[in-house]
């Protein structure tokens, strides 16, 4: 867990809470200077994720949670402090839209989960919304063009691995598919069997 991370959300509401509970608090971490980098293991994680929660908060100060997804690797890793996705034709709401240019500075939180493995990579940050056309064309998964909106840059302040207590394991469709492919080749194969020895 690092120390920016755990200094932006150990405020004193969460240390008094904790040491209500347990007896006593953590100790937050001085004020660190600069964001977290993300290492070659959390931008690997985000390449291969095809869903994020995006968490943001009103104006009045209601927090806001939202589904992104795509295609693995929708949500592009630009370099070691930076992500960005397409933001898709949608309800045509615009809250996470609207949260942005409120006055909490384009605070986000991020939740990426790989449900099979059982691992979690929580981000906070600031996002923007921009219009760039190279960048949209970067960013944007083949056969969207159409429905992009704008993009969502995100400067990655802090970010966290979280323990993988209470996740109950998901498989995609295309997941299921490639464990079950043995399966039905051995099937398949069993049943060619039995025909030949039952005589054709």
């Amino acid at each position: 867990m690092s120390e920016r991370f755990l200094h932006e959300l150990f405020t004193p509401e969460v240390l008094e809470a904790q040491a209500k509970q347990y007896g006593r608090a953590h100790q937050r971490p001085g004020r660190v200077d600069g964001e977290d980098p993300l290492g070659p293991g959390e931008r690997e994680f985000l390449a291969e994720r095809d869903s994020v929660y995006v968490a943001t908060v009103t104006s009045e100060g209601w927090p806001y949670v939202q589904h992104r997804g795509g295609p693995p690797g929708f949500l592009k890793v630009l370099d070691g402090r930076t992500l960005a996705y397409a933001d898709l034709k949608g309800n045509r709401q615009l809250i996470t839209t609207g949260n942005l240019a409120g006055p909490t500075g384009g605070r986000v939180a991020l939740i990426a989960v790989d449900y099979p493995r059982r691992e979690r990579l929580k981000l906070l940050g600031h996002a923007r919304v921009v219009e760039d056309a190279a960048l949209a064309a970067k960013v944007t998964p083949p056969g969207r063009e159409r429905a992009v909106e704008r993009v969502v840059v995100i400067d990655v302040v802090a970010s966290d691995w979280n323990c993988p207590a209470y996740l109950t394991p998901r498989y995609t469709v295309a997941e299921i598919e490639t464990m079950a492919r043995p399966l039905r080749e051995r099937v398949a194969q069993l049943e060619a069997e039995v025909k030949a020895l039952r005589g054709g």
